[in-house]
């Protein structure tokens, strides 16, 4: 330690004065360099400290906020932790009901499908048994079909057949009177029917014979061959039926220029009409119709209705005489009610006369009502007001009567 300091001695006495105060100079302002970095040092720290107390405070605050909304949202929280718990009771409450409801909704379903089942089984059975019967009653039609096959394989029996149909048709639409059956007419004929047509005319022929041998014979073929043999029989028989028909019963001014060849099935007749064209071209040719039982039943209301106009026409001059006895039946009538008429206006004006003089009496009479005394006062207050005892005593008052009328 003395030995630097001595060194430290020495050293310094060989240095100038001169660089002594430059050293001197250079400390100083060192030191006050380093003074005011101490002072700006201090100032920083100052100002770091109030920013750092600045930053506390913030943060505190900020803290403080933090644990505001913490308490706000922990309350929210329970609130709606209430609320979720509720709901969620008032959620199982209305799941329980509605599970309720369904359950009885579907026991209730349940309990009508139940009852629906069994009410359709004894539907279902009873229109079994419906069934049933109509099984047995379309046995019994087999059965009955077979022996109208049995029926129709006969000539004479099917010719029965087809006449009584035609003459069920025509009796059913036409008058007593108006058709015949089994007619002769000059040649010796006999038609099926024979129709009597107005005004005269000569009657109209129906014929219900029809060849259902070959018809038969066209459905039962057992091939191409059978079926056309059976169709050009068929045709030469429907062909020869019409020349009979036409020679026989077509006669001039005996009978109408045109018959009908009656077909007692529709099918059949379809079926001549769409596959048998020549034959209906010849029957047309030869002025027979062929009729089925609806064009039969067509034409027959057609002739009705010209019966019935004619019938008409007959009671015509009836009719207008009715008409105008009619008329004079509604003169009459018109008279009596313009004379009965004339008698309400003379009551009415009697009626007004005597309203018109009910109406001056009562004009009358409240005129009379409505006397003055002398002194102005009415009558009606006269009575009204209690008068004077010089009045009821006095004999020399006089009354003044004033009348006008309005005549």
């Amino acid at each position: 330690m003395n030995a630097a300091t001595e060194s430290l001695s020495a050293t310094l006495s060989q240095i100038s004065p001169s660089m002594l105060a430059l050293a001197g100079g250079g400390i100083a302002a060192l030191i006050v360099l380093i003074i005011v970095l101490l002072l700006r040092s201090s100032q920083l720290r100052q100002e770091q400290a109030e920013e750092a107390s600045e930053r506390a405070a913030d943060a505190d605050a900020r803290m403080a906020e933090l644990l505001r909304i913490q308490a706000e949202m922990h309350g929210r929280m329970s609130a709606m932790t209430e609320v979720f718990g509720s709901r969620q009771a008032e959620f199982n409450q209305a799941i329980n009901q509605r599970l309720d409801g369904m359950s009885q909704r579907v026991s209730s379903t349940i309990t009508e499908q139940t009852r629906s089942t069994h009410e359709n089984l004894q539907r279902l059975q009873e229109r079994l048994a419906v069934i049933d019967a109509a099984q047995n009653n379309i046995q019994t039609l087999a059965k009955d079909v077979v022996g109208l096959q049995a029926i129709l394989s006969n000539k004479q029996t099917r010719g029965a057949f087809g006449q009584s149909r035609m003459e069920t048709i025509v009796a059913d639409g036409l008058p007593m009177g108006a058709f015949a059956f089994q007619q002769t007419l000059s040649n010796g004929s006999r038609p099926d029917c024979t129709i009597r047509m107005p005004n005269g005319a000569p009657p109209l022929v129906i014929d219900a014979k029809f060849p259902l041998e070959a018809w038969n014979a066209i459905r039962e073929a057992g091939g191409p061959e059978l079926a056309k043999a059976a169709s050009q029989q068929f045709r030469r028989d429907m062909e020869t039926h019409i020349r009979d028909i036409s020679e026989k019963y077509l006669l001039q001014g005996e009978t109408q220029e045109t018959a009908f060849l009656f077909v007692p099935s529709e099918s059949i007749f379809a079926e001549i009409h769409e596959n048998f064209e020549a034959v209906v071209q010849k029957a047309h040719r030869a002025r027979i119709v062929i009729v089925s039982p609806s064009l039969l039943m067509l034409s027959i209301q057609v002739i009705q209705a010209v019966l019935k106009d004619q019938r008409m026409r007959a009671q015509a001059h009836v009719i207008q005489g009715e008409v105008a006895n009619l008329m004079d039946d509604l003169s009459r009538l018109d008279e009596r009610v313009r004379k009965l008429q004339g008698h309400f206006a003379l009551a009415q004006k009697d009626v007004d006369l005597i309203v018109t003089s009910a109406d001056k009496l009562s004009k009358r009479g409240g005129r009379i009502e409505a006397l003055e005394f002398e002194g102005g006062e009415t009558g009606k207050s006269g009575r009204e007001s209690e008068p004077p005892p010089k009045s009821i005593d006095s004999r020399t008052g006089l009354l003044k009567l004033r009348v006008v009328d309005d005549e």
